[in-house]
């Protein structure tokens, strides 16, 4: 069998490009995907705010100032995502039967019909394969190829965006061997601490190294491997991965919690790293759990669990803030965990989340006060970002809210640009409306929901 060919294929600025693609209002416009709160994270940011500085994990008021007033700020809608990756990947399956997908909007591919082929003739499969997938979800990806993961990886960086980068074997070397060390595969932050003190920057350098110096510095085990890595070897199948159990992130403090209010200021964070793993792994959860590492070393959980898998940010660190308990009562603690589980690709968005929190807070006895709305209250406000339906115009996003009026913008992906129509927010033609129905692939959809229903 000849050599073989792996592909990386990476989406670009999915998560905008979805709300753009949706919302075509939003095309060539600088578009913030993330929390919108005092302590929100971008989640995705599309090309034009990168042209800014802005960028995903960055925090939210940082962005929202780099891009200035021309910036579109909007709450994350795992659940469309979830549907327009499950497309993506499928219309990829179509031409490469197996992909490792890591995440939403990447996967690793080895296609058979590549082994053996020269590097013109995988760059021409590589742009049919993005040509059929911008024609069937109208999305942009960018593709690179190499002779492993590695390097298959590095390629599709360098082929961002829009674009394809196939690397032959003999560039391998002298791609490699100018990046910085960092960009080599496992290489995290304290090994790279532990190479630039022995002056060693690039990949070239620690490729120079002998296997003895690697493994004292690096360690036995992971040593040679990333060394091996470094000098372009690199013999990992490529294989369905496994779906995660749990997703989670968690932090160690250098002064243990003595407070609830210090505790819920740590969450936040937390939660909203913990969240921006699971909008990349692309299914919603329905459960949420705390972990608490007393100063003693003793850890203690709770966990409570919502009636529908969700990704809303807001719903999901909220319930993760009524799990914990009071440091007074306690003692201190010196880490903080933020976990979800009960995976699911089968989503709901959380039309009522304040209402249906309190439903969940008291099914699960949890004692932390609850700043939900009791039954029979005012239903939550409209916020920018919504998905709504009027019984005359259709499907429609809002634009603007406040002092009781709002802004809707009615368009969906096969519309193009829509009008603006405001109205007062106690419109009774207006209603919430099914995020997905922004994309407008009713058979798509009618066709996963008897996948995700079939036992």
């Amino acid at each position: 069998m000849g050599a073989r060919w792996v592909l990386h294929l990476d989406m670009d600025a999915f998560f905008a490009s979805v709300e753009q693609l949706t919302r075509p209002t939003l095309k060539g416009r600088p578009v913030l995907v993330g929390g919108l709160g005092g302590r929100g994270v971008v989640a995705g940011a599309s090309y034009e705010a990168r042209v800014f500085g802005a960028r995903s994990a960055m925090p939210m008021h940082q962005a929202r100032r780099l891009v200035g007033a021309a910036a579109v700020v909007l709450p994350p809608r795992g659940v469309v995502y979830g549907l327009a990756s499950r497309r993506v990947f499928e219309t990829v399956r179509a031409t490469v039967p197996v992909l490792e997908q890591l995440s939403f909007d990447e996967a690793f591919g080895e296609p058979g019909v590549l082994a053996g082929a020269s590097p013109a003739q995988v760059e021409q499969f590589c742009q049919r394969l993005r040509a059929e997938v911008a024609a069937v979800t109208g999305l942009v990806a960018s593709v690179g190829a190499g002779s492993g993961k590695q390097i298959a990886k590095i390629a599709s960086g360098l082929a961002k965006p829009d674009g394809v980068t196939v690397v032959a074997r003999d560039e391998e070397a002298a791609l490699l061997h100018g990046l910085p060390v960092r960009k080599l595969w496992g290489i995290g932050p304290v090994a790279e601490e532990k190479l630039h003190r022995l002056g060693i920057e690039t990949i070239g350098g620690f490729a120079a190294l002998s296997d003895t110096e690697v493994a004292n510095i690096l360690g036995p085990t992971v040593g040679p491997a990333l060394h091996r890595l470094a000098r372009g070897i690199d013999e990992r199948p490529v294989a369905e991965n496994a779906p995660a159990k749990q997703i989670s992130a968690e932090s160690t403090f250098a002064q243990d919690l003595t407070t609830l209010d210090q505790l819920r200021d740590a969450v936040g964070p937390i939660g909203e790293h913990a969240h921006r793993r699971l909008l990349k792994d692309g299914r919603g959860a329905r459960t949420v759990t705390v972990k608490l590492r007393k100063s003693d070393m003793s850890i203690l959980t709770r966990s409570a669990t919502l009636p529908y898998a969700t990704t809303d940010t807001a719903t999901l660190i909220a319930m993760a803030r009524r799990l914990l308990l009071d440091p007074i009562e306690i003692g201190p603690i010196r880490l903080v965990g933020v976990g979800f589980s009960g995976l699911s690709e089968v989503q709901q968005e959380s039309l009522f989340p304040d209402l249906e929190l309190a439903a969940t807070e008291q099914a699960a006895s949890v004692a932390a006060p609850s700043a939900a709305a009791p039954a029979g209250e005012q239903l939550p406000a409209w916020r920018v970002g919504d998905d709504v339906v009027h019984a005359d115009y259709g499907h429609g996003w809002i634009q603007g809210a406040g002092h009781g009026v709002m802004t809707v913008r009615f368009e969906t992906r096969s519309t193009g640009p829509g009008t603006a129509r405001t109205f007062s927010a106690t419109d009774p033609a207006l209603s919430r409306a099914n995020p997905v129905d922004s994309l407008d692939w009713p058979q798509f959809v009618e066709e996963t929901s008897r996948y995700q229903s079939t036992p």
